[in-house]
């Protein structure tokens, strides 16, 4: 049998428990999933791509069947190359559906063997988003309860240094 691998792409910046959430019930219907970070192309990310990989990989260093990567270019090429199937994708709200409707659409044109897959957070985290995690950061709130404790402690450090 093959293995059922989901890709869930994303450019986390950064990791919250609203992403944790998601890896951790995708993972009780999948074999694999492919952590796939993406470059931030709209818009300056706090956190380098490289120190996001670091970040959920150290998060993440107890879930033996997640890989952490990054990737560019487009995204069913990349889940293609790994063997994947399933695209996963995380809905808070209507307002998120739209947009993803439309790329689910179009990654099924640029290849109709790919599903994406909607998943809504558990409801403690339908609110969350890493923009007002990074606001509420750089304003000096509290944040631990939101994000896993390795990108907890690396927002207090990015935030203390400006």
């Amino acid at each position: 049998m093959n293995k059922r691998i989901a890709i869930y792409p994303g450019t986390f910046d950064p990791f919250t428990n609203g992403h944790l959430d998601l890896v951790n019930r995708s993972l009780q219907a999948f074999d694999e999933v492919i952590i796939a970070i993406a470059p931030s192309l709209k818009k300056i990310p706090l956190f380098s791509l490289e120190e996001r990989v670091s970040l959920i990989r150290e998060s993440l260093k107890k879930h033996r069947r997640v890989r952490i990567e990054p990737f560019d270019g487009l995204l069913v090429d990349y889940v293609k190359s790994k063997k994947g199937t399933v695209i996963i994708r995380g809905l808070r709200a209507v307002s998120d559906f739209e947009y993803e409707l439309q790329m689910a659409l179009m990654n099924r044109r640029l290849n109709p063997r790919i599903e994406t897959v909607f998943m809504m957070p558990s409801e403690e985290y339908s609110f969350l988003t890493a923009t007002i995690v990074k606001e509420i950061s750089s304003l000096g709130g509290p944040v631990k309860e939101l994000v896993p404790a390795p990108v907890d402690k690396a927002l207090l450090k990015k935030f203390s240094n400006r």
